[in-house]
Formats: structure tokens, sequence, C-alpha cells
């Protein structure tokens, strides 16, 4: 399945070239921002730990067998690459236990950065923001054209849509939830159950995008909007906000689109029009969704691109920093800038 059909289009124009993505796993660096006071006590053993090569199921794996807990008892805030140099939270819940040794598990491809205890166990999603350094090589590219997109972006954002890596290879994941819809029926498994049904929700939600896109609104407050804000939860109708509230402009408010759920949509007018079009369009998928009792939900369509900055180390590779909120994809920025090659496979996301 092709990335188009899975995403949309680009906002801002064809690609500025292409580049080589992974080239080696220290190309892709992820680091999970946390603000989270941690107590120093409690039940709940913290580890930030450092990995290279593995991904993180396989890191609570390494840590149920070392503390000789169970592994339903390791949490974590969010999934991170295998191929790629990252840094995340994880926690053990250790009632009356002192701390493991976990000396033997550490290597060149782990090793524990910080360890405190804490009275709660770390949540899903518990972090803030996820930031990235990213090395682009074998840049082929009108570096002054990618200078201006890269400025471009760094004050407009861009679309938030699902990485290609939400659906699994070649769409693996949607073709699975689809044939799942077609029976009404569900995985027995509950973490493949939550996979699939996560795939067909954000496909939707990016045919939705990709409406706006192609209408050039995707940035801007339409009448029957319903808004939210980067770092929150917290939505109101379009036609609550003051006509000279900044905050639009300043990349803190945005307009939305269903999470395809049961109940009514928060959107209204035209905007409601288009996302039932839209579900209509899937309806075995949004019936699928809505049968499974998960409710309406909204994701913000702009992603602003937190404290972007770029430069060349040499005159074929491009090296970027930048920092986005939780449940948001590398990917939507890279593929407004070159087209991507990647050779060591693995994905871009920056969720959960």
């Amino acid at each position: 399945m092709l990335e188009a059909e899975l995403l949309g289009p680009r906002a801002w124009g064809e690609p500025c070239g292409a580049a080589v993505l992974k080239a080696a796993p220290e190309d892709f660096r992820v680091t999970e921002v946390l603000d989270i006071e941690l107590s120093g006590e409690g039940e709940h053993l913290w580890l930030l730990l450092e990995k290279r090569g593995l991904n993180t199921e396989e890191v609570a794996r390494k840590l149920a067998r070392a503390s000789g807990v169970s592994l339903r008892n390791i949490s974590y805030a969010g999934l991170k690459d295998r191929i790629a140099v990252t840094r995340q939270w994880f926690s053990l819940q250790l009632p009356g236990k002192a701390d493991p040794d976990f000396s033997a598990l550490w290597g060149d491809n782990l090793r524990c950065l910080q360890q405190l205890r804490h009275k709660r166990k770390l949540q899903r999603g518990a972090h803030s923001a996820n930031r990235f350094l990213i090395r682009l090589t074998e840049l082929q590219a009108d570096k002054p054209r990618l200078d201006a997109r890269l400025q471009l972006l760094a004050e407009q954002g861009v679309p938030n849509y699902f990485g290609p890596q939400r659906f699994g290879f070649a769409g693996g994941n949607l073709h699975d939830a689809r044939s799942w819809a077609e029976r009404s029926a569900y995985p027995p498994a509950r973490g493949t159950r939550s996979r699939l049904l996560s795939a067909a929700r954000s496909y939707l939600f990016n045919q939705m995008l990709a409406e706006r896109v192609a209408a050039a609104n995707w940035n801007i407050v339409m009448a029957g909007d319903c808004l939210a804000f980067t770092q929150s939860r917290s939505q109101f109708p379009a036609a609550e906000l003051a006509a000279d509230d900044p905050r639009v402009a300043q990349l803190d408010l945005h307009p939305t689109a269903s999470l395809w759920g049961g109940g009514e949509l928060d959107s209204s007018g035209e905007q409601a029009d288009m996302e039932a079009r839209v579900a209509a369009q899937h309806r075995l998928l949004a019936e699928w969704l809505a049968a499974a009792e998960l409710d309406q939900a909204r994701r913000i369509l702009r992603l602003p691109i937190a404290g972007l900055t770029w430069h060349y180390p040499s005159s074929d590779c491009l090296e970027l920093e930048f920092t986005l909120p939780t449940g948001c994809f590398a990917t939507a920025v890279l593929r407004e800038l070159v087209v991507l090659v990647s050779q060591a496979g693995g994905g871009l996301e920056s969720e959960n």
C-alpha cells in the first residue's frame, strides 16, 4: 500500500530533493521529555534507559527477567524504534523489594542513565514530548530551497498525519483491520485488537486531514471547527474563539478532526458534514470502530515543530533537531522536506 494512500497530499509543495534515512542507528535519536518530579521513594523503580538496536518491548522483557517480576509489572510511556538510539523511561513495581541488580544487562546496546524510586507507576503517554536528532545522509537537494522550506515549517508547522508505520509494513495493520471489520468481529488478543483499532482510526483521521490539506484550510479555523490546544485535551467550538485571539497564529491552538468512534461529532456544519462523509466512504471501518465502544475523540490537524534547528555537517548531510508532542510523527516533518530512502528500516514514531 502506497504512502500517498495511507497519508495524503503534502501541504508545502513537492519535496526539495532526496536523502537516506537511518544509514546507521545513530542517525535517528529520540529522547522522551518527562515533566514529572520523582519523589525518590515508593514501590515503583523508575529507570531512564538508552537503548540501541532494541525495541521497547524487548527491553521490558529483559527487565522482567532480570528483576524476577511479571512483565505486566513493567511499564513504559511509549514505544520507541529498534533501529535508533533512544532514551526512554521504564518503571517496575517492586513492593517490599530492594532494587534489582541489572548490571548484567548493561552494555553497548543498553545502559542506565538514571534510576529513582517513585510512589506511582509510569503511565502510557506520561511524557510530554519527544526530542529528535535526525541525520539525513546522501542528501541530494536544492539547499537554498530546502532552507526556505525548513524556515516555513518552523513558522507554520505541518499536517499532523499519522505516519505510515502506524499501519504496519505495506499497510498490513489496515488490511487486517478491514478483514476483521468485514466479519464484524475483533481479534481475541488484546494487543492485536488495540493495534488494529488504532490503525483503522488513524486511517480515517488521515483521510479527513487529507481533505483539509487539499482544500488548503488544514491550518485555518473554519466555521464549525472544534479547536484544541497543542498540549491539552481541552477543546471548544470555533464560534467561541475571539476574533483577536493570538493563539492560532502562535501555533498553540489548532483545528481538529475526528478520531472516529461512537456518539456525536464535536464539530458542526460543513466540517461535521465532511467528517461524516469521509466516515461513510469507509463505512465498514467506521461502524467497526463505533461497535468497539470507542468514543468520539479529536486530534489536532496542525503539528507545531518546537525548537527546529538544522545544519549541514557535510555537503551531502543534513542534521535536524526538533521536539514534537506525544502521539505525533517525525514522518510528518520529514516528508515535507525530501523523499526518504530508509536503508535500515524501522519507523519514525513519536507516539504514545
